[in-house]
């Protein structure tokens, strides 16, 4: 109990605050400025030129060709899913360590997704678990990939860069290739993050953020698809804008769309916070070097950046010796004011997800009885 105190004493110290969140957005920028400009204009539903200008702006950050909002990050992946062609019945690889939106997206689409382990450096898909699990199960008849044991088609994978830790993607996307399996990246906790000079979610086919309200930069709630295929792109943003073709009056529509629009209001938040991402990004990683140095001292293994990476720390992590004693360190931390939280279940520990196809899930396992989240808000002093 003694280095539970202190931990929270630390940390304390660190935000001299009474409750300490675990990641609270930050607006020290034109955010004020350009939500006024929004409301002067009248333009604050899905049209507006903050819209335009966070596609742009995204695009330029991440490196692609051109990026796409969507109204939030699930329904961004359900989308990407089904541009790459997944259908009822299809399956879907993704990892069984993640949040609840990558399998939700899937089952969406009325597709089946397929849980394999994490790598124990990344927290995120293993390639060397995907390649087992593909080597023992799946078959190209045709150019398309099979499972041998149900007779589905495996149409994508769909891999998570875990707390802002990017996946050994170039591996992934090898094995992607050799099987014809169309890679899309959940970049969602990822904004800000790199893999061997690359912005996560620009390997796969298509890749998507997030910009909920605890997330490195927020527009409220919000999504944005990642698109180095112009032609892709412009079909994702004809159908998340209910399939409307263009006319200056006829309401006039060719296909079943989604009304996925973000409102301008958000893109102008959007835009702000943008402008300020190098700042939050620094500070985020100078938390991570204190933390690190701490829990080096005190012997609890702080979780860092993975190999050739350049993590974004949206969320930092420890991992503490079972689950006993991870157990005893939330109630403790909470209790006393310090917001701290458990990784999420195995998707496939799940009741609505029990009977899916799972390979062997061991580092998935020792993950979830070890690690925590501690709060990673960016300083007021950054």
């Amino acid at each position: 109990m003694d280095t539970y105190k202190k931990i929270v004493e630390f940390i304390r110290n660190k935000y001299d605050r009474d409750f300490i969140a675990l990641h609270e957005p930050v607006f020290f920028g034109n955010e004020k400025k350009y939500l006024n400009e929004c409301i002067d204009s009248t333009f604050v539903s899905s049209v507006g030129k903050f819209v335009d200008r966070f596609e742009k702006d995204i695009a330029e950050y991440t490196g692609v060709e051109q990026a796409v909002v969507c109204v939030n990050g699930t329904n961004s992946l359900q989308v990407a899913m089904q541009l790459v062609g997944v259908e009822q019945g299809d399956e879907v690889l993704t990892q069984a360590l993640t949040f609840i939106a990558t399998a939700n997206a899937i089952s969406y689409l009325k597709a089946k997704p397929v849980f394999i382990d994490v790598d124990k450096d990344t927290m995120g898909l293993s390639p060397k678990a995907l390649k087992n699990w593909l080597d023992e199960n799946a078959e190209i008849v045709n150019n398309i990939c099979y499972n041998k044991n149900t007779g589905r088609k495996i149409k994508a994978c769909v891999p998570m860069h875990t707390f802002g830790h990017p996946v050994k993607i170039d591996e992934v996307l090898v094995i992607c290739e050799k099987y014809n399996i169309e890679l899309i990246e959940d970049a969602a906790e990822s904004i800000g993050s790199f893999y061997k000079g690359k912005h996560t979610g620009t390997f796969g086919k298509i890749g998507v953020l997030s910009f909920n309200g605890n997330k490195t930069i927020t527009t409220g709630g919000g999504g944005m698809l990642l698109f180095n295929d112009k032609d892709l792109a412009k079909r994702a943003k004809h159908i998340t804008t209910q399939a409307k073709t263009p006319h200056k009056w006829e309401f006039s529509h060719d296909e079943i769309g989604y009304n996925y629009r973000m409102p301008n209001l958000n893109a102008a938040l959007g835009c702000a916070q943008l402008e300020s991402i190098d700042r939050i990004l620094e500070s985020k990683r100078n938390l991570s070097l204190e933390y690190k140095k701490f829990f080096n001292e005190i012997d609890i293994q702080f979780f860092d950046e993975p190999e050739n990476a350049k993590s974004s720390f949206w969320l930092n992590a420890i991992i503490l010796e079972s689950k006993e004693e991870r157990d005893d360190f939330l109630e403790y931390t909470n209790s006393e004011g310090i917001m701290t939280r458990p990784i999420w279940k195995l998707m496939n520990k799940l009741p609505m997800f029990k009977d899916c196809q799972h390979g062997d899930l061991s580092n998935s396992e020792w993950f979830v009885d070890r690690v925590v989240n501690i709060p990673s808000s960016v300083k007021d002093n950054c």
